[in-house]
């Protein structure tokens, strides 16, 4: 009984949950090699349909109830339908702006989905990594996102010295800027653009050096490869359960009689003080 009762707690994750982060982790990196070797206004609308296609994945992977879901992936499509159809309208200006801002908060979501799923797992595995890893990216594309947006609303240069806020130039300052790179070449001109740049250096510290650093470090890889979480363990029967008492029996006698001086021996000196 007492076996059949950790059954249920053994299988409490959904099956499907972590197992997706490896397909997470390579979405992100072709949809970063994507926006960084193609350029043009399709950039902008490839981005917020793979970014759609990211989140829903996140909000799969999570633990939600399915009404939080369907609920989550409505509101999901029906912004990013409105942020696809301002894209196509204008590239830069208010309308290209919100779609930026749209694309941010939908990143921000999925890192709040992945990065959930991640916490929330009993043990960690590769898998737990990898969805450590995606959330290291997100937050990189999300804060080129934010970026992006602030060069279309806030009407003037983003960049000193006249460079181009680009798709590829923005993606390329704010992962320079996450993982504390700071090349130079490009540097933000408003004080805005300053203080986020900041604030994602510091985040990007933070999560680098507490959340990846535990991952890693308390990271066990099983034993064998068919090893799984869900696995029955095997009953005791009757026959092992002896045998197992048996065993203690035989270890106790002969602790015991290494411990007992044998007949005929000289008795032991012992050295006091």
């Amino acid at each position: 009984m007492a076996i059949r009762a950790r059954l249920p707690s053994a299988s409490a994750r959904r099956p499907g949950g972590n197992r997706r982060f490896g397909l997470l982790l390579v979405m992100l990196a072709g949809t970063y090699v994507i926006s960084a070797f193609i350029p043009g206004a399709v950039t902008r609308t490839l981005q917020i349909a793979l970014f759609l296609a990211i989140v829903l994945l996140a909000v799969r992977a999570s633990r939600a109830s399915r009404r939080v879901s369907r609920l989550v992936n409505a509101g999901v499509l029906a912004g990013s339908a409105a942020a696809l159809a301002l894209a196509q309208g204008a590239s830069t200006g208010a309308a290209a702006g919100a779609a930026s801002a749209w694309t941010a908060l939908m990143l921000a979501l999925a890192v709040v989905l992945i990065l959930g799923e991640v916490l929330a797992g009993k043990d960690v595995t590769l898998q737990s990594i990898f969805g450590a890893i995606s959330v290291y990216l997100v937050i990189g594309l999300m804060f080129a996102a934010f970026y992006a947006a602030m060069s279309d609303l806030g009407g003037g240069p983003f960049f000193t010295d006249g460079q181009p806020a680009t798709t590829a130039t923005l993606q390329y300052f704010s992962f320079t800027t996450l993982t504390t790179v700071g090349y130079g070449d490009f540097t933000a001109a408003a004080d805005s653009g300053r203080a986020v740049a900041v604030m994602e250096a510091v985040l990007g510290q933070v999560f680098l050096a507490v959340l990846v650093g535990w991952l890693v470090s308390v990271f066990r890889a099983p034993r064998f490869s068919g090893d799984n979480a869900q696995t029955t363990p095997h009953p005791r029967t009757p026959k092992r359960q002896n045998r197992a008492a048996m065993s203690a029996a035989v270890r106790r006698s002969s602790r015991h009689r290494s411990g007992s001086p044998r007949p005929g021996a000289p008795p032991r000196l012992t050295r006091r003080g």
